[in-house]
């Protein structure tokens, strides 16, 4: 019984470590910004045009420092992209394959079955390019952070000058949507940084956007298919419990 009970003041006393520990995670870095999103709710749809304008934005601005590693290049085909443009897309990068029949590992160019390639080989090389900063990859960045899609919103368009009075590190940039306020990356996105074939005006709001687009579809491509499960499930089980109820009335009827 002693032991019972030590054991429960111990669970009730981490948990409540990590709740406080939450908590002041929570306190040091700003609210994110709401935002209404196409693919939010039970109906919700990926906006193709703005996926498509985000995978721009990743791939002239993101990926020089931020991987992709879980997607592949033939998935553009899903947001709207014909075989010849993924084609062109995946020989524009060079991918490590082999050994070959020396036993050598060799460059060539990219082809649809291959994944994003990584912008360095590994996490040191990463980090000594960028001060120590390790990028994260951003395959299932919305999934891996709280309130992802207005997260990542709100930290692309959230650098701004430092407050009076607080000292920001050499090489570091003030954003109060970062824990604690400060950020190793340099504000990535400026108007008109981009031309959109579209004709859409390049703001850094609309870049956030749609970066955020193509990164939600990135971490869940499955999203508008499940949904339509979900739907056609729930019509299906609603006729089910319509049919059974009238069938249990019919049988029943009589019955007093």
């Amino acid at each position: 019984m002693v032991k019972v009970k030590f054991c429960s003041s111990i669970l009730v006393a981490l948990v409540c470590l990590f709740a406080s520990a939450f908590a002041l995670s929570s306190e040091n870095a700003k609210h994110p910004l709401q935002h209404e999103w196409s693919f939010e709710g039970f109906f919700g749809k990926f906006d193709r045009q703005a996926v498509q304008r985000g995978f721009q934005i990743y791939k002239e601005v993101c990926s020089a420092c931020h991987g992709l590693d879980r997607v592949a290049f033939r998935n553009l085909k899903e947001i709207g992209f014909a075989d010849g443009e993924i084609k062109t897309i995946a020989a524009g990068y060079n991918v490590i394959d082999g050994p070959n029949d020396n036993g050598e590992m060799f460059e060539r160019p990219g082809v649809p079955s291959d994944y994003f390639v990584a912008p360095y080989p590994n996490e040191k090389a990463s980090r000594a390019a960028n001060n120590g900063a390790f990028p994260p990859d951003l395959s299932l960045i919305i999934k891996a952070r709280h309130d992802g899609a207005n997260y990542v919103y709100s930290l692309l368009n959230g650098y701004h000058n430092t407050p009076e009075g607080m000292v920001i590190p050499e090489g570091k940039y003030y954003n109060p949507y970062m824990d604690g306020g400060v950020i190793a990356m340099a504000p990535p996105l400026s108007d008109g940084q981009a031309t959109y074939q579209d004709g859409t005006e390049a703001t850094v709001e609309q870049m956030s956007k749609d970066v955020v687009h193509f990164l939600q579809w990135a971490a869940e491509p499955e999203m508008e298919a499940r949904k339509t499960i979900g739907i056609r499930t729930l019509l299906y089980l609603a006729a089910l419990t319509i049919f059974f109820y009238v069938a249990y009335r019919r049988i029943w009827a009589d019955v007093k």
